[in-house]
């Protein structure tokens, strides 16, 4: 499934849309941010796109794309994801952003003490009408004596989705069937009602692909029920208690590692 959206999209960009020019729809920067008491850098990668215009999460559902990043400069850099939207478009469900995106990046220097020279080139999809892959290239010195937070930074980690423990979620469960068609996986939250709640599914395993959960709540269980497939058509091996479930209400979204 994620291999034909992919090669779909490769195959629009080769045709008519080759052509068009897409340097207006996305802006891409580095917000250089402020060195943090652990000696960890706090820095953002800032994407600003056209009206209309959308870019993906890190599971960007059966519509979407997933973003790829590069980087270089000799430092560890960790990507934070802010609460995405669902987007619902021609039947099918995606999982991203529009507007302004900001995703703060927490960078490990090589060298205690080191500014760092960060770039990297990023992957991403971006949607209006069709969905197209494109590229960004992003440069900026993180300076190791910067000590003021950035806003913008700051309130890109308040819109973090809450932990488990931070929602007050008591239990979460998961039972797995085979059929057919693959691998049956229901999870049960029991978790206070969150309106509009909407489930994702992540494996530690990037082969698998996860078919959009179906949710409903049942007394105080947020119940999803999805279908596991391997990409290459083989077996797979599902590791429970490395899946993330994350959960999208209209008030908050909480990230869930793991489940008995």
């Amino acid at each position: 499934m994620i291999r034909s959206l992919l090669l779909a999209c490769a195959a629009i960009v080769a045709a008519p849309l080759g052509a068009q020019s897409f340097d207006g729809v996305v802006e891409a920067q580095l917000r250089p941010g402020w060195r943090l008491a652990d000696g960890s850098h706090m820095a953002a990668l800032q994407l600003n796109l056209a009206p209309g215009w959308k870019t993906y999460w890190r599971a960007p559902g059966d519509a979407g794309i997933p973003p790829l990043f590069d980087w270089r400069g000799g430092a560890a850099v960790s990507v934070l994801w802010p609460a995405p939207e669902v987007f619902h478009q021609s039947g099918m469900r995606s999982v991203g952003y529009d507007d302004t995106v900001v995703l703060p990046l927490r960078v490990v220097p090589q060298r205690a003490g080191d500014s760092v020279a960060l770039s990297g080139t990023i992957d991403i999809g971006i949607c209006e009408e069709v969905c197209i892959p494109y590229r960004v290239s992003v440069a900026a010195e993180l300076p190791a004596g910067a000590t003021k937070p950035d806003s913008v930074i700051v309130a890109a980690l308040a819109d973090l989705p809450y932990s488990a423990d931070e929602a007050g979620v008591r239990a979460v469960t998961c039972s797995v069937a085979l059929d057919a068609q693959g691998l049956r996986l229901r999870t049960e939250i029991a978790m206070p009602k969150q309106p509009g709640a909407e489930t994702v599914i992540e494996t530690a395993d990037p082969e698998i692909w996860v078919a959009e959960p179906r949710s409903w709540w049942e007394g105080g269980r947020l119940i999803s029920e999805t279908r596991l497939t391997h990409m290459a058509g083989g077996a797979l091996a599902l590791d429970r208690s490395r899946l993330t479930i994350t959960v999208l209400g209209r008030d908050r979204a909480v990230e869930i590692r793991g489940c008995d």
